[in-house]
This record gives structure tokens, sequence and C-alpha cells, in this order.
């Protein structure tokens, strides 16, 4: 997959406590286990929405997260475009389960889906 310019990315380990972090995965991935704090924003609701991102990020760092690291790629070259400083946490949510980085879930049992 090309993006047509290198993405910047970020290891979870990499992934500051106190980060924002935007999830663009769907609400039943989300349902099942996401990150507690972090932002969530369905990329099919990512256009719709943007001045929210927008508002939260500031002039601060965005670090964007999906499943495996394809959508929010995507959404890292948007916003990098845009002139935000965001990066791509390399491997998504199932790097982050693999790094034993804490998650919650709605169901209390979070699982990466």
């Amino acid at each position: 997959m090309s993006f047509g310019q290198q993405v910047p990315t970020v290891t979870a380990g990499e992934v500051p406590a106190d980060g924002l972090l935007l999830d663009v995965r769907e609400p039943d991935e989300w349902a099942a286990g996401h990150v507690e704090g972090a932002f969530h924003v369905p990329m099919g609701e990512f256009v719709a929405r943007f001045g929210e991102v927008a508002e939260r990020a500031g002039d601060g760092r965005v670090f964007v997260m999906c499943r495996v690291g394809g959508r929010s790629a995507r959404v890292t070259q948007y916003l990098v475009q845009q002139g935000f400083d965001a990066v791509n946490v390399d491997g998504g949510m199932l790097a982050w389960d693999a790094a034993n980085r804490p998650m919650t879930s709605d169901s209390g049992d979070p699982f990466v889906l």
C-alpha cells in the first residue's frame, strides 16, 4: 500500500500516557477494547467531525490509531497535509495490546476486534 509520501509513525510504546490518541476505528471495534481517554472518531465520520479533532489537537501532537495501521495512516497523512503534528501508531491496537499497554472496554473485558 502506497501513501505517496512517508507517513510519520511511532510504536505503541512511544505514545505518552497523556498524549492525544485519536482512535479512528468503527464503533464495534471501540466497544470491544480501546485506550481509556482516547478520542473516538470513526474514519467514516472524520471529515464531518474535523473541527472537533482540530479543537482537541490544538498545536499538540496527535497519535492516530486503528486496528493495524492502515486507516490511521490515511488519517495521519491528511492531518499532516493540513499542518498538524500527527503520527500513526504503527501496528495499531494489535501492537498496543501486544505491548501490554492498558485498555478498557464497554464490557469490562477488553480485547482487540
